[in-house]
């Protein structure tokens, strides 16, 4: 009996057919049932009913695929064990993240981990924040950078890593612009066509909140996730964009740049399960990640 063999049984049953599992495995069909068969020989039960359209384990093959499974999670073990004493870290890390973090360079982040340890393999999705605290609770996430809400979602941790202020950003002959001002009261823009970010990203929510405070509901003329996109629109005069500032400030020949006044904050956070993570690799990023993640003074 190999371990090839009980791998190959494995994912035949998971796969519930011998064509997916081989090419699960990035091996030939017949090199699968192969295998199988001379498994089945050694065993000297059937332990696939193969009758049927899919292919299912018998009562015998159920009964041997717990024990496979057990012993090919605790070769894994041993494997980590032995990578961990060298100094190797494997695995796999799945990390999430909000449209707006474009102002972080997360790219980097991925990719200095990547060269620390290379053996990890990284995942990369993107979603709202309040799928991203749910991803992470779920375990389907080890990390999320997001936009937090006023309190921490339940079981999930965060670290604030960018705290900044939104401004308004007008094109250069816009009446704003014109008359040089370099701030406003924030409900001089409750006629204003407004452009700004979609819901997903999380600051809209601190968007709206902030324009009810100052007297009136924002009216939204356009919403984008991409805060180019956002830029772009306000450059060519089709409103008000907000803005976090850095991203403003990168078209100081299209925009003229306004500070609100109450000042609305664009914030962002490091989340992660409190309870912990589940792997030596998650662990690892996680790690890499507050380090190398600039928390605002």
């Amino acid at each position: 009996m190999e371990l090839r063999q009980l791998e190959y049984l494995v994912a035949v049953v998971e796969e519930a057919s011998f064509t997916r599992a081989a090419a699960r495995l990035h091996v030939t069909q017949p090199g699968v049932s192969s295998q199988i068969r001379q498994l089945e020989r050694e065993l000297g039960q059937r332990l696939l009913d193969r009758s049927g359209r899919t292919v299912r384990p018998t009562e015998v093959g159920a009964t041997v695929l717990e024990y496979a499974r057990s012993a090919l999670s605790s070769v894994a073990g041993a494997r980590l064990a032995v990578d961990e004493y060298a100094g190797l870290l494997r695995g796999h890390v799945a990390v999430g993240t909000v449209t707006l973090a474009s102002t972080l360079d997360l790219p980097g982040l991925l990719a200095s981990f990547h060269r620390r340890h290379p053996a990890v393999e990284i995942s990369l999705r993107e979603s709202s924040s309040d799928e991203l605290a749910e991803a992470l609770t779920a375990s389907r996430l080890d990390a999320a950078v997001l936009a937090p809400a006023y309190t921490s979602p339940p079981g999930v941790e965060l670290q604030a890593i960018a705290d900044e202020p939104l401004v308004a950003a007008v094109s250069r002959d816009d009446p704003l612009a014109v008359a040089g001002r370099d701030r406003l009261a924030l409900s001089e823009l409750a006629d204003r066509a407004l452009i700004t970010f979609t819901h997903s990203t999380g600051t809209r929510g601190d968007i709206d909140a902030a324009c009810v405070a100052a007297g009136f509901r924002p009216r939204i003329a356009f919403e984008a996730s991409d805060p180019g996109v956002l830029a772009r629109l306000a450059a060519h005069g089709m409103g008000v964009a907000i803005l976090p500032a850095p991203i403003a400030r990168d078209h100081p020949e299209e925009l003229h740049v306004l500070f609100t006044d109450p000042v609305i904050r664009g914030r962002l956070a490091l989340a992660w399960r409190s309870a912990g993570t589940e792997s030596p690799a998650a662990t690892a990023f996680l790690a890499h990640a507050r380090a190398a993640l600039r928390t605002p003074v």
